[in-house]
This record gives structure tokens, C-alpha cells and sequence, in this order.
């Protein structure tokens, strides 16, 4: 229980999640106000952020003709006096009483000819000016919620800390839980003194220190998990292990040859890697990251041929019906002199019916379809799982169960922050495809400003009409949003009737959404491919795996609204034929932070560029867990501080190097704390 605390803020503390001390004293400021400027009157300056104490001289309330009531109180000092204003809180005229000694941090601004404040926090300081909680200082600011204000929270903070302080002995033994070494090697403060400067800084100092070992903190226990759970993947076994004979090898590097063009340098070491994963014990956990382009679905295709080789099946996974379609033609062709059996499993389209029917496949292509809970495939040695970023976290597992235990090769071109990471822990085994087919163009990106959307159109109607070329237009939405801040946002419909009216009534277009039923889009974009359209305005649909060779242009509109990821894929379905593509964004945002992202992707083709980007304005989820991106379990930390992961890893090496779990009770009991729902290990 919290003394002189009321009901309600206790209901108000448990309504955010805090229900102990321990919540409480876990519960971080975002930001620092720096009121620890404290000036005698006559020395303030405006514009200054200063601190101001004195007593209170004059107290009045006056109302405007609007309406406003104004609140003015006059203090002084031993150097003069000084005017503070409030504005429509009458609440001031019951707490300032005059004769009482205040503090008060603000602004200091000029006001007629006089120089006055207009207080962002204040206290009634008692005979004596002791130390001071909101003033006078630097102030934390915490993240607040309805009726439960920074202020408040300092209030209540400063109660809790004050009385630990008092009881030295229950401090040792409860708070600091780091081995000594470790402590000390790191040169971490003690864990108490931490939360003291973290909820009390007396310096910036302070503040870096408690950072820094709270954040210590919280990697430590991360990685320490992720190393737990590291050693029981390890224990694991697959279910149907591959062997691969001379014969065997005969016929992978024959079917190799007989493809319709030559492998990169790149795709033949990734297929050597993939060929050494599959005959080893323990299933492959391989993250396939290559460009748009760069050859992805040749490798995956390679692996599910040793699969069938050995006598087992393939589960191919996208996360839409065109993309899983696409594979399932793409496959056929590539397999079409083999007797390698394909079905394909969508919403639309379902090849499996039975149990004995998913047993006369090979490989199975589908989307979520694929893991309802009536399909089993009892023979799945392999799991491929394309364009990984599109999939939570539970439909992968889900997924992989399918198999019971089967090698995992997850492909994408973009990676989630949240698996980067786990390459940074090197939790998963990766391999790059960073080498282009000789024949493949870069797209040409440009962040193109509002007063030049006339001339874009006018060279889209250029390219269109002299060289052939074909468009997508992407729109962020596919119906006008109600919701007034996002009714300059570009909606598919609209924008489609707008360009075939005015813009481009002499050329063909379609119009793409995920509303429409699976075999109409299937339909748009086969007429499309077949260049019965010249352009194609679409939603996000077109995200993934769409190849027309003779689309050139990609426009997004919106841009800002997309993520990197989204971006990235988007761009990539240009660019797929001979001549040179261009990637347009336009933004109907304002916002500085928004032209600089759009900015760096306009310069930046490779996706791991765009991943560490992502990583630091996104946050890497939770690494074991459900969450894939966002900071709603590391409070302090920042996963782009390289430095401090380094750190951390090498302080769980030693300790699991040199300690039992057993040997270190409190390391355990914090671990227990600390819980991570273990899903999938990608």
C-alpha cells in the first residue's frame, strides 16, 4: 500500500499496470524537463527556462469579455517582484495563499513591458526552502494517462524511494541481483542507486548511468532467455532427416543446369549451405534474405528437390492467393520435365481435399490456408516460408508444427526488425543473396514534391505512349476515409475515377483491391501481365511477388503511410524486365520526419539498409515472443545500441560459462519474472 494515496489513484495506478512498488519503481519517465536553473528575479532572461522562488504578494482573478478567466500571481524575493499567469485554472486561487513561500519553473516571456512566467510547474515550499520534487531540478516526465499525471506519479515515486533509502539492509539483499564480477566488470551502478537516478536525477550524468544499467538489465535478461531456450533448439531432432547420395547430387546439379539461365555466384552458395543443413540432425533454421529479384524462389525450389529426393514433402507458404498462385506457376515450369506432383491450397483454389489426397503432392503451395487445423500432411520434411515479414509470429509456428520438426527456410527481401535482431544474436543462420543477375537494372527511386505531379503525368503518358511501358498507381486505402486527418490520403477508387476522367482518359486502366473476390483480381492481373491495361491503380495487393516484365513505373501515392517493408516490395515490382525502371513517392504529409524516411529509401536499394533503418524508428518486438515490432518490453534499452547488445552478450557468455542457474538464485527468480512466450524460434 502507497501512504496518503486515495482509492482512486490506486485504481488508476492498476488500471496502467502498476500493482506493486516494484511496478511502480519500473514505471520510466520518456523525457527530462531541465528546470534545475534556479535564478534570483532580477537576473531572469526571457526565453530562459528557470526556476523562481519566493513568496506570494498578490493573488487575483480576472475575466475577459470571452469568457477567460486569468489568473495573476504576483512573488518576490529579496531582488524583486515577478508576475506568473494562468490561464482558465481557478484552481490557483485556492493553492496560492498569499504569504505562502512558492516555487515555480517555467519560461520566462515578456508581457507588455514587464517580464513575466507562465508556470509549467510549481510547489508551496515550507518555512524553510528545502529540496524541491517538481521544481528546481531535472523533472522526469512519465507517459500519462487519464487522472494520473507526471506529477502525481513523482509524488508517489518519491514516497516509495525515500522509504527504501531508509532500510539499507532490505535494499542489499532484494535489489541487486547482477553477479559482482559482472557488475563491476561492466562498470554498472548498483541497481537501487539506478532506479534513484532515474526517478531523481540530481545530473545528466545521472541519468546516462541509470540508463545504462537498466538497459544492461534489460538485454542481460532477453539474451539470457534467448540462450535457455538456444540450448533446447539444440536438442531437437529432426523428424525426417535427408540424406544425399552421389546419385542424389548427380541429379541436383543436372537439374541446375537444365534451368533457363545461369545461377549466380550468390545462389550457388546458398544452395551449397542449404545442401549441408539439410543432412545434419538438427532441423535448419536458415533466414534467406535477397532483393527483389535476386533469386530467391530458385533456391527454395532446389531445397524442396532434395526434399522429394528423399521421399518427403514441401510446404511452400505466401501471404497472398496472386504471390502463391505465381509460385505454383513458377514451380510447375521449373519442374515440368521431372514427375515432381505440385497442388496448390488457397481460398480460391484447393488441390488437397482429403489426407490421401495431400499425400500423392510433393509440394504444396498455399497461403494461411495451409494451416487449418483439417489439413495434415504427415510426410513435410521441409517448410518455406516466403516473404516472411508479411506473417505473424503464431502462424509460422503454426505452420511449422505441420511437419512436427522439419527444416525451416524463411525468405524475404525485407526482414522484420524483429529477425534481424535475432541475426544480430545470431539465433538464426543466415544467408545473402548480394549479387544481382547481370541482366537486372536498379530501379531509379525519386521522392518527387507536389508541384511536379503535372509533369510526372505528362511523362507517364510519354512512356506509355512512344516505348509501350505499363504503371502501377498504389494508393494507401481503397475507400475515402470519414476520419478528418486522413482525408488527404489517396483512395484507390476514387483515384482510379479521377485518372480515367481527367488525367488518362485515352489509355486503358484497371482498378485492384483486396476486396475483390480472388478470381477477379487473379483475372486483372493475368489482363494486365497480357497488356490489355496500361495502368493498374491498386492497393498494397500488389505488395508481393507480381511480375510484368513490362511495368517501368511504380507511383505510390501516400508513401509516408507505408512502411519501409511495404515500400521496398512495392518498388521491386518494377524493374523485373530489360529496360530501366522508376519508383515515384508522393506524400500527402507534411511532417519533417516523414520526407527524411522517404528520402533515405529514395537513396537505399538493399534491404538490409532498410532493415537496420527500420530497426532504430520501429523497435525489434519482442525476439521470442508474439509482438514483432514496437518497444513494449524493452522500457529502457534501445536495440540500436550495438555497443551495449555486444556487452550484454558477452555478461550471459561468461555466466553461463562460469555459473550454474542453481549457483545464482536471485539471476533465477528475475528470470522467472521475465517471462517470454516461446513461439517460434525465427
Amino acid at each position: 500500500m502507497l501512504p496518503a494515496t486515495s482509492g482512486l489513484t490506486i485504481k488508476r495506478l492498476k488500471a496502467i499496470g502498476i500493482n506493486t512498488w516494484e511496478d511502480l519503481l519500473n514505471y520510466f519517465p520518456f523525457r527530462f524537463e531541465d528546470y534545475s536553473l534556479i535564478s534570483k528575479i532580477s537576473k531572469i532572461q526571457p526565453g530562459e527556462i528557470v526556476t523562481v522562488q519566493g513568496s506570494i504578494k498578490k493573488a487575483k482573478q480576472e475575466f475577459t469579455r470571452k469568457g477567460w478567466r486569468i489568473q495573476k500571481i504576483t512573488i518576490a524575493d529579496e531582488t524583486g517582484e515577478l508576475l506568473l499567469i494562468w490561464y482558465n485554472q481557478p484552481y490557483i486561487m485556492r493553492i496560492f495563499t498569499i504569504g505562502n513561500s512558492v516555487s515555480v519553473a517555467g519560461e520566462v516571456k515578456q508581457y507588455l513591458n514587464t517580464l513575466i512566467i507562465e508556470p509549467k510547474d510549481y510547489e508551496i515550499l515550507g518555512l524553510k526552502f528545502t529540496d524541491t520534487l517538481h521544481t528546481g531540478k531535472l523533472v522526469p516526465i512519465y507517459p500519462e494517462s487519464r487522472g494520473l499525471s507526471s506529477r502525481t506519479l513523482r509524488e508517489k515515486l518519491h514516497i516509495v524511494l525515500n522509504h527504501l533509502s531508509q532500510h539499507d539492509q532490505f535494499v542489499n539483499t532484494v535489489f541487486e541481483w547482477l553477479p559482482e564480477k559482472i557488475r563491476v566488470y561492466n562498470q554498472l551502478t548498483d541497481e537501487f542507486s539506478a532506479y534513484q537516478q532515474i526517478h531523481s536525477p540530481k545530473s545528466k550524468k545521472q541519468i546516462e548511468q541509470a540508463k545504462n544499467r537498466l538497459g544492461f538489465d534489460e538485454l542481460f535478461l532477453t539474451q539470457l532467455s534467448g540462450a535457455i531456450i538456444k540450448k533446447q533448439w539444440k536438442k531437437e531432432t529432426v523428424t525426417h532427416g535427408f540424406t544425399i547420395s552421389p546419385d542424389f547430387m548427380a541429379k541436383i546439379s543436372h537439374f541446375q543446369s537444365s534451368l533457363p539461365f545461369i545461377l549466380t555466384n550468390a545462389q550457388k552458395k546458398v544452395i551449397e549451405e542449404i545442401v549441408r543443413d539439410l543432412q545434419k540432425t538438427t532441423p535448419m533454421n536458415r533466414f534467406l534474405q535477397g532483393d527483389v529479384g535476386s533469386g530467391k524462389t530458385i533456391v527454395a525450389a532446389v531445397a524442396a528437390y532434395v526434399a522429394y529426393l528423399n521421399g518427403y514433402q514441401t510446404l511452400v507458404m505466401a501471404p497472398t492467393e496472386i504471390l502463391a498462385s505465381q509460385h505454383y506457376a513458377t514451380l510447375n515450369n521449373l519442374f515440368r520435365n521431372l514427375a515432381v506432383k505440385i497442388a496448390l491450397q488457397t481460398g480460391a483454389v484447393k488441390s488437397i481435399k482429403t489426407k490421401t489426397t495431400s499425400e500423392k503432392f510433393d509440394i504444396i503451395i498455399g497461403t494461411h490456408a495451409l494451416i487449418t487445423k483439417k489439413l495434415q500432411f504427415p510426410k513435410i520434411g521441409l517448410v518455406v516460408i516466403d516473404e516472411q515479414h508479411r506473417f505473424g509470429v503464431a502462424q509460422r509456428a503454426a505452420l511449422k508444427q505441420k511437419g512436427l520438426n522439419p527444416h525451416l527456410l524463411t525468405m524475404t527481401a525485407t526482414p522484420i526488425p524483429r529477425t534481424v535482431m535475432l541475426t544480430l544474436h545470431n539465433e538464426l543462420d543466415l544467408s545473402v543473396l548480394d549479387e544481382m543477375p547481370k541482366d537486372r537494372i536498379p530501379v531509379k527511386t525519386f521522392f518527387t514534391p507536389p508541384y511536379k505531379r503535372i509533369a510526372a503525368y505528362e511523362w507517364i503518358k510519354t512512356k506509355i505512349t512512344r516505348e509501350k511501358d505499363q504503371v502501377f498507381i498504389i494508393c494507401p486505402l481503397i475507400e475515402e476515409s470519414e476520419v478528418e486527418t486522413m482525408q488527404t490520403v489517396k483512395a484507390a477508387k476514387k483515384e482510379y475515377q479521377h485518372l480515367q476522367n481527367n488525367i488518362f482518359s485515352k489509355f486503358n486502366i484497371a482498378l485492384l483491391h483486396g476486396k475483390l473476390k480472388a478470381k477477379e483480381k487473379n483475372q486483372i492481373m493475368a489482363d494486365f501481365k497480357a497488356k490489355k491495361y496500361d495502368i493498374l491503380v491498386s492497393t498494397s495487393v500488389v505488395e508481393v511477388g507480381i511480375d510484368v516484365p513490362n511495368a517501368t513505373i511504380m507511383l505510390i501515392e501516400g508513401a509516408e503511410r507505408f512502411g519501409l517493408a511495404q515500400l521496398h516490395q512495392l518498388r521491386g515490382r518494377v524493374g523485373r524486365g530489360q529496360k530501366q525502371s522508376y519508383c515515384l513517392l508522393f506524400t500527402s504529409s507534411n511532417q519533417n520526419s516523414n520526407y527524411k524516411r522517404l528520402e533515405y529509401f529514395a537513396k537505399i536499394k538493399t534491404g538490409f539498409l532498410l532493415a537496420e533503418y527500420d530497426l532504430k524508428i520501429r523497435g525489434p518486438g519482442q525476439i521470442f515472443g508474439y509482438r514483432q515490432h514496437g518497444y513494449d518490453d524493452l522500457k529502457i534499452a534501445q536495440m540500436s545500441d550495438l555497443t551495449l547488445i555486444q556487452k550484454t552478450k558477452n555478461a550471459v557468455h561468461f555466466l553461463l560459462k562460469n555459473f550454474s542457474l542453481e549457483s545464482v538464485p536471485k539471476v533465477q527468480t528475475k528470470l522467472k519474472k521475465f517471462t517470454i512466450t516461446q513461439v517460434a524460434r525465427d
